[in-house]
């Protein structure tokens, strides 16, 4: 049997789905604009709070473990023609160290300015055989207050950046550090899981001022004309990006205040990943508030692999209230967790050195890249999607009924929580 359509209803039935058609099309560019929309604010509100410029027009590359960090650092140490600047905290003895001390070493033979900046403590594990390597290859390698019994109250105020920046034009940051823990994919023992990011745009001088702010304090020299040519950057993509420093000072600095802010705009998620998790008592009630007005909080934390038990059990000593105001908390198993990530709302993500402790808000040197985009922040939580795989989730009932004597030592470390 033929079906044959009348006219007028194929009209009206053609007619009809370019109706939905349209209707599709206008929900859509409605939700890209209220998006939009969203983002402009949320750049507006930051920069009121923080006071810090917004640097558009920049690309942003997100790098995994060491697996993918170290190669790209090493080809732009050997790529750069005329200035290296490495700051970092941790820089110990082993197999990638000496690999940087080897391309450090022939990037000055060649001419390139080098200068290395390690700090006193979190390096002291360097073997000095790559610092010897290192300078006798022409290379500037100097400690972030090394330890002195003269001003002992400065031993507490330590670098905890990790940036690089070659030829003023390309940058690194993020949680890594040089240490053969790094090396690997993440995902089995002894490999850590962390992220780094690659930076070009007009977002490296705020990469280079977090540098050239430590590195001041060991010699009085701002710039060198034949190395420091201040360039005007080309805008590579389109992410605009803040650089935030964070330094020891009264009341909340920089990065204590933008986290803050970040926290109090979230409207629907909040997906904090981050080494060392032992918050004030101001930063859990954001989070607890945050739940209450129905953001799905979600918080990815060391598991088994921790390697500070201690300060592990500070942070614990929190998870009660938190659990029960509904924000959810994983612990990552096959290795130590080391990443200091954090998503909002699928628009703006926040990515550095700092972790969600007090260290990192009021005692350490600490520098961060807040991205107001889209792209970056997806490709961040899709990490934190495939992390959550390898994760078990703290269940609040469960962790109401743990053994007494945990809570008498989670107490114990909370004691000292505001120099953790």
């Amino acid at each position: 049997m033929t079906t044959t359509v009348d006219t007028d209803q194929q009209a009206d039935q053609q007619g009809g789905d370019d109706d939905a058609g349209k209707a599709g099309r206008t929900n859509e560019s409605r939700t890209n604009a209220s998006t939009e929309e969203r983002l402009a604010s949320w750049c507006r509100t930051v920069t009121a709070i923080n006071g810090v410029p917004i640097s558009p027009g920049n690309r942003l590359d997100i790098l995994r473990n060491g697996e993918e960090i170290f190669p790209a650092m090493l080809d732009a140490i050997d790529e750069a023609e005329r200035s290296i600047d490495l700051l970092t905290y941790v820089y110990w003895a082993g197999e990638i160290g000496e690999q940087f001390a080897e391309h450090l070493a022939q990037a000055a033979r060649r001419g390139v300015r080098v200068r290395v900046l390690l700090d006193g403590v979190g390096a002291k594990p360097i073997d000095n055989d790559m610092i010897e390597m290192m300078s006798s290859g022409g290379a500037d390698v100097r400690y972030f207050r090394p330890l002195d019994p003269r001003h002992p109250f400065r031993a507490s105020h330590r670098t905890h950046r990790k940036v690089m920046i070659c030829d003023e034009t390309v940058g690194f940051t993020g949680g890594v550090g040089i240490a053969d823990e790094w090396m690997g994919d993440g995902r089995s023992e002894g490999n850590w899981r962390d992220t780094h990011v690659r930076l070009r745009g007009p977002g490296v001088a705020g990469l280079r001022s977090a540098f050239l702010d430590n590195w001041i304090e060991t010699e009085h020299v701002l710039f060198e004309p034949a190395f420091d040519h201040f360039p005007a950057h080309d805008e590579p993509g389109d992410v605009p990006v803040q650089i935030i420093k964070g330094t020891a000072e009264p009341g909340w600095n920089d990065i204590s205040m933008t986290v803050r802010a970040l926290l109090e705009l979230a409207e629907e998620q909040i997906r904090l990943t981050t080494a060392y998790f032992v918050p004030d008592d101001d930063l859990v009630m954001r989070l607890c508030r945050a739940a209450e007005r129905g953001v799905d909080v979600q918080v990815l934390l060391p598991g088994p692999g921790a390697d500070k038990r201690f300060v592990q059990l500070a942070g614990e000593a929190v998870y009660d209230r938190l659990l029960e105001h509904g924000v959810r908390i994983w612990c990552y198993q096959p290795s130590m967790l080391h990443a200091k990530i954090l998503t909002l709302d699928g628009l703006v993500t926040l990515i550095g050195s700092a972790n969600f402790n007090q260290r990192s808000t009021s005692l350490d040197e600490e520098v961060d890249i807040v991205a107001f985009d889209r792209a970056v922040t997806a490709e961040l939580d899709a990490d934190f999607d495939a992390d959550l795989e390898f994760a078990e989730a703290i269940d609040p009932h469960r962790w109401r009924r743990r053994w007494i004597g945990q809570r008498v030592i989670e107490r114990g470390a909370a004691l000292v929580r505001p120099w953790m």
